[in-house]
């Protein structure tokens, strides 16, 4: 079994790094799969000499998830700086759309009509961006040339001069380039091309919203009933018992509705068009699939990008925390099977998560012991399902909240290298824990590039990054197992 899968680990490694980074970067694709392989293989080899049933020193399974990343980033950051140093684009550049970085011909037509060529160059004053060239591609006037002033007063200045000289016909972006000079592109702006259209002037509904949510509500009930240790045949004689779902109906709709509200409300502060939370339904598992919205104009700058992200898995931690720590309090300590499972609300064992367990502890007091698991009460299953929620939601993945979230702390390009790694450290850690392989198995599907902000050049604050590093941290400690050490100080 683990030589099989060592085997598709390592094949869907190689694959991942020849898709994402091969072309971005001189490092061999082999090495940086080596480096990416020797956590997995260290644990395999040492699994094969000595057996399952004794396990590897918390050192060799500690040590190579510190050193093989950090040594990772240096292999591909060498080998991008060498290959900036050759003055040469690559074939391929992963780029969301507009793809400004590798169109092979320029199109004849262009956005602009020549006459209009010197009003653009008058756009850019030469104290704020000297532009050198001008590149027409079908649906793109790519301006490239030298930063003279802050990336921000820049997009501002440049922002208002083609506006005043254009009108709305362009979105203005600006994008740091391959080279890390920034360059503006302007593209047709979508919203003129149909003006009066209904979904144009109205994105929001709210009896869908509200219907939506009704039948959540429903869904979520009959599963909460099961989760309240209800037989489902007693329903029909005894409809009341249907009343004891309601507690984990309202307390997950309450954390997803919180976590989407929340993106939604700062989306709205920054004027970006976007929908209503729109909950999903489902009559079996959990109840529901959760919860999204969906945002219709583009997203002004990083710091915009940033806020928008964190608001949810921030505000739903938030609500999560209370209704967690009550439904623990409520809950029943039982003797801990010999196999438990992540998702066993019967008898979940806390070390799964060093979050889980300190709220444990502290909800349950010296009860919880080392041979002891929880019986959770139906809030707790809701708030160990918001604790999950918000894990997935800050995986620095693509267009993920904690992809957003990284995209705008250290940009698109360092944010795509950031999401390979998690996604790769992910599968390592469903070696540890076999619970993770669906989750990790459903980010090597998601895209690892998401749409650039607008201003995609200026950087976040201090605070907003701390904020980000913290946010990651949480992440940390929400997925990974209690150490033994710390198990032993909280004789759990």
């Amino acid at each position: 079994m683990n030589f099989w899968f060592l085997l598709l680990l390592g094949l869907i490694t190689y694959w991942m790094l020849q898709r994402s980074v091969a072309q971005i970067t001189k490092t061999p694709v082999w090495l940086l799969w080596l480096v990416l392989m020797i956590p997995a293989l260290l644990w395999t080899t040492w699994t094969i000499a000595y057996g399952a049933k004794q396990p590897p020193p918390k050192a060799l399974m500690i040590w190579p998830l510190i050193v093989c990343p950090l040594l990772y980033w240096v292999l591909f950051q060498w080998g991008r700086h060498s290959l900036k140093g050759t003055h040469t684009e690559p074939q391929k550049v992963p780029q969301s759309q507009p793809d400004i970085h590798n169109i092979a011909e320029p199109a004849p037509v262009r956005p602009i009509d020549p006459t209009e060529e010197t009003q653009l160059r008058n756009c850019f004053p030469w104290s704020v961006y000297y532009i050198q060239n001008i590149e027409y591609r079908p649906q793109a006037i790519i301006c490239r040339g030298q930063l003279r002033t802050t990336p921000g007063n820049a997009y501002e200045r440049i922002k208002a001069n083609v506006e005043k000289e254009f009108g709305d016909r362009f979105l203005i972006i600006f994008q740091e380039g391959f080279s890390s000079k920034p360059f503006f592109v302007l593209v047709p702006n979508p919203q003129l091309a149909k003006p009066n259209s209904r979904a144009q002037q109205k994105i929001t509904r709210p009896g869908l919203a509200l219907i939506l949510l009704a039948l959540t509500l429903v869904t979520t009930t009959l599963v909460g009933v099961r989760f309240a240790g209800v037989n489902p045949t007693m329903l029909t004689s005894n409809p009341a018992e249907l009343l004891k779902g309601l507690p984990y109906a309202l307390a997950l709709i309450t954390i997803l509705g919180t976590h989407e509200l929340c993106h939604y409300l700062t989306a709205r502060f920054y004027k970006i068009r976007s929908t209503l939370p729109y909950f999903i339904p489902m009559p079996l598992f959990l109840g529901t699939f959760g919860a999204f919205i969906q945002m219709r104009s583009p997203i002004p700058n990083r710091k915009a990008l940033f806020d928008v992200s964190i608001a949810g898995p921030l505000a739903g931690f938030i609500m999560t925390l209370p209704l967690l720590v009550w439904g623990l309090a409520h809950s029943d300590i039982v003797a801990q099977p010999e196999k438990t499972g992540l998702l066993n609300t019967n008898a979940l064992n806390p070390q799964y998560s060093i979050l889980l367990a300190l709220l444990s502890k502290l909800a349950l007091g010296s009860q919880l012991t080392s041979n002891s698991a929880i019986h959770m009460h139906p809030v707790a299953v809701a708030g160990f399902l918001g604790l999950i929620v918000t894990a997935l939601n800050l995986m620095p993945v693509g267009q993920l909240d904690g992809g957003h979230i990284v995209h705008a702390m250290f940009g698109q390009r360092t944010a795509v290298v950031i999401g390979q790694i998690s996604r790769l450290l992910l599968l390592l850690l469903s070696l540890i824990q076999p619970e993770f392989f669906p989750w990790a198995l459903i980010l090597l599907f998601l895209p690892l590039i998401d749409e650039p902000a607008l201003n995609d050049v200026t950087e976040l604050d201090n605070k907003r990054d701390i904020a980000g590093l913290l946010a990651m941290a949480l992440l940390i400690v929400i997925v990974l197992p209690l150490p033994q050490v710390l198990a032993n100080l909280l004789h759990i």
